[in-house]
């Protein structure tokens, strides 16, 4: 064994030689054809680890069945390999994991697949390896179960997690017993098996299928058998950081190499017990002042259940089209004849929610913090100025899609009006009428959003946007980062505003004027009014 005290420029030895030394294992392999590549290497140091609760505890195992510790920095070392039960000889010791609870404690895996032994082998100590306890009960019977890596969990004691030939398992009672943990784990050998501790996540190393992370331990960390037993209960939730976006790099179409990035949000991890499953489940985001920024539906799955808040408010008034694209009836809006455009949500700051499930009828809250990207050089005050300009954007845009849906919904019932009076063919005097009513009313709209644009390709570089469509790009580049909005950005705020409100009053003018008339005209004859005339929220 070497030790560097200077990052790696110069190494003392601080061990004699740690495995059997067989010299009768350490020759040419490959007979007729040297095959030297490494791993037919005997005699080789294979696992190491040292005590992050006592200094100078270190461990040590070969690739031939040796176990040392060494309890004053690699002063002298002890062999304790005679001290395992049902110790495979020339088993190579996969992984040790120093606990980092007590000092005369390590956790121990071992493999003998390569002198056919299929079997796992887990280790405990808690006295310096005087002494053992083989920890194997839940692993399967089966040849791929032999044992690859050893994890303890940096939070709770007693949770740990284990890697083998084609399995992750977890144990809840310091290895006694044993479960899967899969999910959507590829069936791997499990090489690699470590918990990143800042963000509290389970990162797997597989042979052939990559690295897959759990994102997000507490509800593991938190699973206790009174939570088991109850009947719905909320996790305390990790701390969650607010990151801005960033560019990705490049990537060729349906690159298999190209992993999945975790979910930008807070997660939200919450249990149902059996009498719970298919209740409906909601989950409010609620802000320092009591406000309920966001409320999330939930899944009511029977066990761990999680949901993800992106730090994003409700939506405003999502926008309803009734009406086919000018020049454009082909476009099918389906048999509901409405196609939704959603509204605008602002990206809430960083501080701290109150998270609040809610399952029939029952409440479970707890705190949320929201932290900023440590990478912005944005401050809180450069925060709330953009959270300030976005919500009267937001407001802007919810005042226009309130006034393109009603004149949307003037327009389907004027057309499908024509539509009756021209089957029946009568009533050419309303037909006429009802036609520069929809006139009027396109003319209004137009000063809103682009009626031309038809959803399916490159409406934006071929007509021109109008009021929504430019309070949407404005949102989106008012939003970017942590920076404070623009001068420029307030002004065309300002001046979008300004559109909205001389279009909203046209509209008043509109419905008060002609509309009113043209129904007054349809019950004189007998005929239902156009309605809605009034503002939707």
């Amino acid at each position: 064994m070497h030790r560097t005290r200077n990052g790696g420029q110069s190494w003392d030895e601080i061990s004699p030689d740690l495995t059997t030394n067989d010299k009768s294992r350490q020759g040419v392999s490959g007979g007729l054809t040297p095959d030297n590549l490494g791993v037919e290497y005997c005699c080789v140091i294979y696992a190491f680890d040292e005590s992050p609760v006592q200094q100078g505890v270190l461990w040590a195992g070969s690739n031939d069945g040796k176990i040392h510790v060494s309890r004053d920095d690699g002063g002298s070392w002890q062999d304790v390999s005679g001290n395992l039960p049902d110790w495979p000889v020339d088993g190579v010791v996969r992984g040790i994991d120093a606990s980092k609870w007590d000092a005369g404690k390590a956790y121990l895996v071992a493999e003998g697949h390569q002198v056919g032994d299929f079997r796992p082998h887990v280790y405990r100590t808690e006295n310096y390896g005087e002494s053992w306890t083989k920890i194997i009960d839940g692993i399967e019977d089966h040849i791929l179960s032999f044992t690859r890596d050893i994890s303890e969990d940096p939070v709770r004691p007693g949770l740990l997690y284990l890697g083998t030939e084609n399995r992750l398992y977890v144990s809840f009672n310091d290895g006694d017993d044993w479960q899967p943990l899969i999910n959507n784990l590829p069936p791997a050998p499990m090489y690699g098996v470590v918990v990143q501790e800042h963000f509290n996540d389970l990162v797997i190393g597989t042979y052939g299928r990559g690295f897959w992370i759990m994102d997000d331990l507490t509800p593991l960390q938190q699973l206790t058998d009174e939570v088991r037993a109850s009947s719905a209960h909320l996790f305390q939730p990790r701390d969650a950081y607010r990151f801005n976006s960033r560019t990705g790099p490049a990537t060729m179409p349906n690159d298999l190499t190209v992993g999945e990035n975790p979910q930008n949000a807070a997660y939200i991890n919450y249990w149902l017990g059996e009498a719970m499953t298919g209740s409906d489940v909601s989950v409010r985001i609620s802000d320092a002042s009591g406000e309920v920024v966001r409320t999330l539906e939930g899944t009511s799955d029977q066990g761990i259940n999680r949901v993800f808040w992106d730090f994003q408010g409700e939506r405003s008034t999502s926008i309803r089209r009734r009406v086919t694209p000018r020049y454009a009836d082909w476009v099918d809006y389906g048999p509901e004849r409405v196609r939704e455009q959603n509204g605008m949500s602002v990206r809430q700051p960083p501080g701290t929610y109150t998270v609040t499930l809610e399952v029939n009828g029952e409440e479970f809250s707890r705190e949320l913090r929201v932290l900023k990207d440590p990478n912005s050089t944005g401050d809180m005050s450069d925060i709330r100025a953009q959270q300030a300009l976005m919500e009267e954007i937001q407001r802007d845009h919810a005042d226009a899609a309130d006034a393109v849906n009603r004149i949307e919904w003037f327009r389907r019932q004027l057309q499908d009006l024509q539509a009756v009076l021209q089957d029946q063919g009568e009533a050419g005097d309303l037909i006429e009428t009802a036609d520069a009513l929809n006139t009027s009313l396109i003319e209004i709209e137009e000063e809103l959003m682009q009626l031309q644009g038809t959803g399916t390709g490159q409406d934006m570089v071929r007509y021109p946007g109008k009021a929504v469509e430019k309070l949407g790009h404005l949102g989106q580049v008012t939003s970017v980062g942590d920076f404070p909005p623009t001068d420029q950005d307030a002004e065309v705020q300002a001046l979008l505003r300004a559109i909205i409100i001389d279009a909203r009053s046209d509209l008043d003018e509109f419905t008060r004027s002609e509309l009113a008339d043209f129904n007054r005209t349809l019950q004189e004859r007998g005929l239902n009014p156009v309605i809605g005339g009034d503002s939707d929220r």
